[in-house]
């Protein structure tokens, strides 16, 4: 197999470097360098590869998503932040005030198994 070759990616891989690549280039970073970094990104949390004979088996990491996630809401300014803050907070008042009651995950059944 040739390096670079991207042979040994399963099709989720390949759709998820897509996606990564495109956000890069929507944030202005230059088209190779973007693929670049989004086949770096799917090769931390995937671990490389997941097609069968390419060492498969490592578990699967979210936290480059998860840490972009976070740096992406810093995009906003203080001041909308800060905005948006306080409409959640008085959204959460006003529905507590109300007697509303929070929605919650059905439970299991407590029939025996046999």
């Amino acid at each position: 197999m040739a390096r670079g070759s991207k042979e040994k990616y399963t099709d989720k891989q390949k759709r998820q470097a897509d996606h990564i690549e495109e956000g890069y280039k929507k944030r202005g970073v230059g088209e190779d360098e973007a693929e670049r970094r989004a086949w770096a990104t799917v090769n931390k949390e995937t671990g490389g590869g997941k097609k069968s004979g390419s060492g498969r088996g490592e578990k699967v990491s979210r936290s480059s998503s998860r840490k972009g996630g976070r740096i992406g809401g810093s995009s906003q300014s203080a001041k909308k932040r800060s905005e948006a803050a306080k409409k959640g907070w008085e959204t959460r008042r006003r529905k507590a005030a109300s007697g509303r009651k929070k929605t919650s995950a059905k439970k299991k059944s407590s029939a025996k198994r046999r």
